[in-house]
């Protein structure tokens, strides 16, 4: 069975996405395209209660599987066979600067007994920081992005409970900084400590372009995965699953830990093959070798 035959697995198919922030917008057209099927959303069920940005609601066990528990939702809320779950992340950025989003998406196939992932990290737009005026709300405002990208206030620091959401016009960022949201949310200053403000970037999907787009490339990596079929068993789904150390130093000519090869798995069966990186270098330098440079 070749890629072409595992695409045919999932012409027609309907896969139940779980979502309350828009993600469908970039990924039902990658699956309409890349795969011929269909991406319904899976309605009912109040995503944030996994989890929040917001840190209100704490995310119980890792990123992966916080993304398998809304594909199975999805597929319990839509009766479909086939579930898909999105999560994201942000770290440290390179050398620990700025930001880097990782987007994770699960798509767990109950039919053929099997669960497929893609993947994607880039540069994340994720700011954070205090203001004790409109103005210096306005400066952090526009390093953040905004309107575009979304923003969230509450008084004094990030854990205060009284927080607002959702901000992307100019009006609504000056009423949540200078007034209250009915009850919940009384005037920001009059209430944090020394006239503080915390402002960080809203990171829910459809609030943030920058992580949407990295959530679309969760969604390319993902419908390449599922067109291609393992030479063993033929289930789709076959793909990189780690890297293969061993570049040998341009000096002394020891393996490295640097990447030689690029190790593909199947997500059923023992399959596993080693393909050359693309664009590899010849040698590594010799600054990451033990020997050279220990």
């Amino acid at each position: 069975m070749g890629e072409s035959s595992a695409e045919q697995l999932y012409r027609g198919a309907r896969i139940a996405l779980l979502t309350q922030h828009g993600k469908e917008r970039v990924l039902a057209p990658l699956f309409a395209s890349g795969l011929g099927a269909q991406l319904v959303v899976a309605e009912g069920f109040d995503t944030d209660t996994l989890g929040t940005f917001t840190r209100e609601v704490d995310r119980a066990g890792t990123q992966l599987e916080a993304a398998r528990r809304k594909a199975e939702i999805a597929i319990e809320l839509s009766g479909a066979d086939i579930g898909l779950g999105s999560e994201g992340a942000f770290v440290p950025g390179p050398f620990g600067l700025g930001s880097w989003n990782i987007e994770a998406l699960v798509l767990v196939d109950r039919a053929r007994g099997i669960e497929i992932i893609g993947r994607a990290g880039a540069a994340g737009r994720h700011l954070h920081g205090s203001v004790a005026t409109l103005a210096e709300l306005v400066a952090f405002a526009a390093r953040a992005g905004f309107p575009e990208h979304g923003l969230v206030l509450r008084p004094n620091d990030e854990r205060d409970p009284r927080v607002v959401k959702g901000i992307n016009t100019q009006a609504a960022l000056e009423k949540a900084f200078e007034t209250a949201f009915e009850k919940a949310f009384e005037k920001a200053v009059r209430h944090a400590t020394g006239g503080v403000v915390f402002v960080e970037s809203e990171l829910r999907a459809h609030l943030n372009p920058t992580r949407m787009a990295s959530i679309g490339e969760a969604g390319r990596d993902l419908v390449a995965r599922m067109k291609c079929a393992c030479p063993a068993c033929g289930l789709p789904g076959f793909g990189a699953v780690g890297q293969v150390p061993g570049l040998p130093c341009r000096d002394c000519g020891a393996p490295t830990r640097q990447p030689v090869a690029e190790e593909f798995g199947c997500v059923r069966c023992e399959h596993r093959e080693e393909r050359p990186l693309r664009d590899a270098a010849e040698s590594a330098d010799p600054a990451v070798c033990d020997y050279c440079n220990p």
